[in-house]
């Protein structure tokens, strides 16, 4: 990266955790940064808290579900925020921990339709000027559920397989081109994902983190900014990242007061 050039990122899911983390480390290193949710009220608060340091922050209403929505987003972004630089695929969820023969398939829907089909939707935006510009960089998100299944991960799993089948996939559509592809596996990470995962049961999600250490929002956009500022020539493909506490999937060192 030269340092007179002033690069733009495109985040996903920025409304709070990991997507919120890697908006605010991407904004105050002095990027231009496109911070796309469909909650836009953190965005806006978080624009306001950083415009002295950084007046090149975008809030972007978007839901990565309405495929017509975001090609007509990025088609329209304002001049000085078109060229994305970087995008980081970070919008995702679970819904319940059901077994596969028990599960609600409206929920399925929900999880394929933002974790794998909203990726591929901004991705195919997104990705053919930086084919035309010849320089870019994807970042999507993953998971250890794209590398290991567990007992309720069925949909979820298959979602975040299917993320790193892309990512694999990506790299190989783009070689020769000087665009890279990386995908950011984490473990245990402590956001509102359980909230949602255990349908607004404040407590389940608690008990998923309780007698362990998981990693933090801001580790994980620690890694993606560091994949990001790497040296043209140098791709990072793929970071596995887990809590100390952790060795798998389903292998957790709780230890319960």
């Amino acid at each position: 990266m030269k340092h007179n050039e002033k690069r733009t990122v495109l985040i996903t899911g920025c409304s709070s955790g990991i997507g919120y983390e890697t908006a605010k480390m991407f904004a105050e290193a002095n990027f231009k940064v496109v911070m796309a949710s469909r909650n836009l009220k953190p965005l806006i608060s978080l624009q306001k808290k950083l415009e002295k340091k950084n007046s090149d922050l975008l809030p972007l209403k978007l839901d990565v579900t309405k495929k017509d929505d975001v090609f007509k987003a990025v088609d329209t972004l304002p001049e000085e925020f078109r060229d994305i630089d970087i995008l980081v695929n970070n919008a995702g969820l679970a819904i319940g921990v059901d077994k596969f023969y028990e599960g609600n398939v409206d929920e399925w829907d929900t999880v394929i339709d933002t974790n794998v089909k909203g990726l591929i939707y901004v991705t195919r935006a997104v990705i053919p000027n930086m084919v035309k510009r010849n320089r870019g960089h994807i970042i999507n998100i993953g998971s250890i559920a794209g590398r290991e299944v567990y007992p309720g991960g069925n949909i979820y799993c298959a979602t975040k397989f299917a993320v790193r089948a892309l990512t694999k996939a990506l790299k190989v559509d783009l070689l020769g081109t000087k665009i890279r592809v990386s995908t950011v596996d984490p473990g245990m990470v402590e956001t509102n994902f359980s909230n949602v995962r255990y349908r607004g049961d404040k407590e389940a999600a608690k008990n998923v983190y309780k007698g362990m250490t998981p990693l933090t929002p801001k580790d994980i956009a620690d890694i993606v900014f560091f994949c990001a500022t790497r040296p043209p020539h140098c791709n990072i493909l793929e970071v596995v990242v887990m809590p100390t506490d952790q060795s798998g999937a389903v292998f957790v060192n709780k230890k319960l007061r």
